[in-house]
């Protein structure tokens, strides 16, 4: 039989999502302004800019582990 999600793997997997979701927004402006013929300095400051919009997105669209935890509040019975 398998054992219930732990809280920690939970949160693990919550913050890679969010890794995932800020690299995502950030390495896709990145390439936009490169595709638009910009120089470096263009194409690093919208990464930056992208990694930040990035981190606020994900921020505020992926919960808190503990608000997808079904079982928070109470012990699972073994």
């Amino acid at each position: 039989m398998v054992d219930p999600v732990t809280d920690e793997d939970r949160e693990r997997t919550m913050l890679y999502v969010k890794v995932g979701l800020t690299l995502l927004v950030g390495l896709s402006a990145g390439l936009i302004a490169s595709q638009g013929d910009g120089s470096i300095e263009v194409v690093g400051g919208a990464v930056l800019a992208g990694l930040v919009l990035g981190a606020v997105l994900a921020w505020y669209l992926v919960p808190d582990a503990s608000a997808v935890s079904p079982a928070s509040r109470r012990r699972y019975r073994k």
